[in-house]
């Protein structure tokens, strides 16, 4: 095996490709990162240290113990220690200021690593590979103190927050810590920061949501989450800000429960948070896409249910990203795609479109000429990978169909070329995007048919059997994951359907019942991030302003979202696994809106106006270089 540049050993030559393949294959040095789980309450005072490996979901194994039994420590790691900081011992008052430290590839239990300046609890701790960072504590302290993370000795002091506080939480980028709400003594919003490598007073940041304590916290090198706590009622929410900038925090998505007292641990692309209380006291771990969020999902059970702990990894946001095998993938840019279409209140009378719009999903604005299809093309649908977007299906003329498929480079502006084609021609197709990085999926379409077909979006040639769907369907719309491929709603004539199917987009298989939509929906569009799918507008059989989603890693029935601003029917959907958009569509018939809104898929709102197309057109197709199915 090649010797990789590291960074304590800056031999070897880099080979990207090579790199790349060792990082997704797991052998990368370091790949499998590890979290641990440090002391808490059971309800008495407890020394379990326990761990899980990241990025595979499971129950924690035994590590060793701790030598100081205690509960509302501060934790702080690099790429090769954990250290766990100050506490509340055994006896009635019993704060002590005893450092203890295990190595995080290496079972077993922990030594001693030096003191704090003081005893006390209630703190809270961050680090990059360098520094170790503790500030706070039950004094209502405001002390920042740190220590360097390679060198056994006592903590020294740093400087001070803007305001003394206890029971809040703290993370870090590789440059900077945060320290983020808990009690001065009310409970407080307060986001303070500070720069790792120098020493001196922490500067307000900004505001959290709402004012919150009991928190715990993750990072990845550029986004700090914080997860459930009290204000005073415990919650659920997921707040994040961008730690390099300052601003007040968004919500963003929420745990599976009401928690406080947990403790948060990451890589650079899942945060955890385990324990706690939701009221009683916990074991579960659960997990969510730090760039995404969304709503939680399971990941395992501590081996001790245990609530006011603390948690660490060799590979959370302050450490430099892209080490133990956690860079996320490559994403796109957040080009969305508005394809083709029909138009019937053209001056001209119906008209139908060839042409290609593009505009960028993170940012607001109208869409832009991109270039055209090789054909007119309407009642068809959309793959997409990073780099591709193809186009399958529907009919040229509006009346006979078409098994063509076309597809565009997504970053280079010009017309579409010959990818291939379908196993046979129809049009009514389930429509917008479901595709991963290397498969599109192609299902349902008129009349009646069942078919689910694939392409492989690096190759171009003609598409091959996957399976079918529950039942012969036309009209829905499908959306994804990156392994699970959704179909909603949709005819299956003379009834309109809320059914959902699902499949794994990597298998070939039939469709599986998924749970149900809220409303039953013809004409309708869908789009995802990696954890949630939403279905926006639609007939049922009159236009309807519905929003409403599901969790794809789970099967369920959908939940309301909220509302579109306007009724429409025909309309399509895209997104960058952030914000997903609602395009075109019509009131009612030749009343084609031009508009396109936009919501933040972790949440839930009603939708905001985001631009226009150049004309308002239903039947269309899309896609993009950044839909849920494309991130982790």
């Amino acid at each position: 095996m090649a010797n990789y540049p590291q960074l304590d050993n800056t031999r070897g030559v880099w080979n990207m490709k090579e790199v790349y393949d060792a990082v997704m294959g797991g052998y990368w040095p370091n790949a499998l990162s590890r979290g641990v789980f440090m002391s808490g309450r059971t309800p008495s005072a407890n020394v379990t240290i326990d761990y899980v490996t990241l990025q595979t979901a499971g129950d924690a194994t035994d590590f060793g113990d701790i030598i100081t039994a205690r509960h509302f420590g501060a934790t702080q790691s690099s790429f090769t220690r954990a250290i766990h900081t100050k506490g509340y011992g055994t006896a009635a008052s019993a704060y002590v200021n005893v450092a203890e430290y295990v190595t995080i590839m290496s079972a077993g239990n922990a030594a001693d690593f030096g003191d704090a300046t003081a005893a006390e609890g209630y703190t809270a701790g961050c680090s990059n590979s360098v520094r170790g960072i503790i500030a706070g504590d039950s004094a209502v302290g405001d002390v920042i103190e740190y220590i360097t993370m390679a060198s056994l000795g006592n903590y020294t002091d740093f400087g001070d927050l803007t305001a003394g506080r206890y029971a809040h939480t703290s993370t870090a980028s590789p440059t900077r810590g945060l320290a983020l709400g808990g009690k001065t003594p009310s409970i407080t919003a307060t986001i303070d920061y500070f720069e790792i490598a120098t020493t001196g007073n922490a500067i307000d940041f900004g505001d959290l949501t709402a004012a919150r304590q009991d928190l715990s916290a993750t990072s990845s090198s550029t986004r700090g989450v914080t997860a459930g706590g009290a204000q005073p009622g415990l919650v659920t929410t997921l707040d994040y800000v961008e730690i390099a900038s300052q601003g007040n925090a968004i919500d963003y998505g929420d745990l599976t429960a009401v928690t406080g007292d947990a403790a948060g641990t990451s890589n650079s692309v899942r945060g955890l948070a385990g324990g706690g209380i939701n009221p009683g006291v916990t074991n579960v771990i659960e997990y969510w896409t730090i760039a995404n969020g969304g709503t939680a999902v399971d990941f395992g059970n501590l081996s001790v249910a245990r609530k006011r702990l603390g948690a660490a990894s060799n590979s959370h946001g302050g450490l430099n990203d892209g080490y133990q095998g956690t860079r996320p993938l490559p994403t796109g840019s957040g080009r969305g795609f508005f394809v083709g279409g029909v138009q019937n209140n053209h001056p001209a009378a119906t008209a139908m479109f060839s042409n290609i719009e593009y505009f960028q999903i993170p940012s607001t604005g109208n869409a832009m000429d991109f270039g055209d299809l090789t054909a007119v093309q309407i009642m068809g649908a959309g793959a997409s990978s990073l780099t591709r977007s193809a186009f399958g299906g529907g009919t040229p003329d509006n009346s006979n169909a078409s098994d063509h498929i076309d597809y565009v480079e997504s970053q280079s502006l010009g017309n579409a070329a010959d990818f291939g084609d379908l196993t046979s021609a129809r049009k009514n197709m389930f429509g917008d995007v479901a595709s991963s990085s290397t498969r599109g999926l192609f299902a349902g379409g008129s009349p009646d048919t069942n078919i689910i077909e694939y392409i492989t979006m690096a190759s171009i040639g003609d598409a091959a059997d996957f399976g079918d769907l529950q039942t012969g369907k036309y009209l829905g719309a499908n959306c994804s994951s990156n392994t699970r491929g959704i179909f909603g709603g949709g005819v299956d004539a003379p009834a309109q359907m809320n059914v959902i199917d699902y499949v794994t987009i990597a298998s070939t298989a039939n469709a599986a019942d998924f749970g149900d939509l809220t409303v039953s929906p013809s004409y309708v569009g869908a789009t995802s991030s990696s954890l949630r799918g939403i279905w926006m507008g639609g007939s049922t059989p009159s236009a309807t302003d519905v929003v409403q989603y599901i969790t794809i890693a789970t099967t369920g029935n959908a939940s309301d979202f909220g509302d579109l601003t306007d009724t429409r029917a025909g309309t399509k959907c895209a997104s960058n696994s952030i914000r997903g958009l609602c395009l075109s569509g019509y009131k009612a018939f030749r009343s084609e809106l031009t508009t396109m809104e936009y919501v933040t898929i972790a949440s839930t709102g009603d939708a905001a106006d985001f631009g226009d197309l150049s004309a308002g057109r239903y039947h269309a197709l899309t896609g993009s270089d950044s839909h849920g199915g494309l991130t982790n």
